[in-house]
């Protein structure tokens, strides 16, 4: 008995675990299955994207200061980072992959980079 490609349903020829006739087959299937969660994720990408790059330019130096104001002009969205890290002495800094940031007094900001 033939197996049929589970996208097109085309006769499969080659090996005998094979599920699709082509690569296009496979990556329209699969395009098919994951449509639903990959809007959330090129958003919540796009959004930590954005984030880096403002804190990049922001922070040329691997260390400097500015305001919320100025963050939040660039379009930064504070909702959005990838880790938290805490000090011994209870330090809360955010971070965008190896770009950081620590609420200061006065609506201020420490930007940091993390050496990889």
């Amino acid at each position: 008995m033939q197996k049929q490609c589970l996208e097109c349903g085309d006769n499969i020829v080659g090996r005998i675990d094979k599920k699709f006739c082509s690569d296009g087959c496979r990556n329209a299937y699969n395009n098919k299955i994951n449509k639903d969660s990959k809007n959330l994720i090129r958003n919540t990408n796009n959004r930590l994207r954005k984030n880096y790059r403002i804190l990049e330019t922001l922070n040329p130096e691997q260390k400097t200061k500015t305001s919320r104001a100025k963050l939040i002009e660039a379009g930064f969205d504070f909702n959005y980072f990838t880790s938290i890290y805490t000090t011994k002495a209870g330090t809360i800094y955010y971070f965008v992959y190896n770009q950081g940031y620590l609420p200061l007094e006065g609506n201020y900001y420490a930007l940091v980079k993390r050496e990889s």
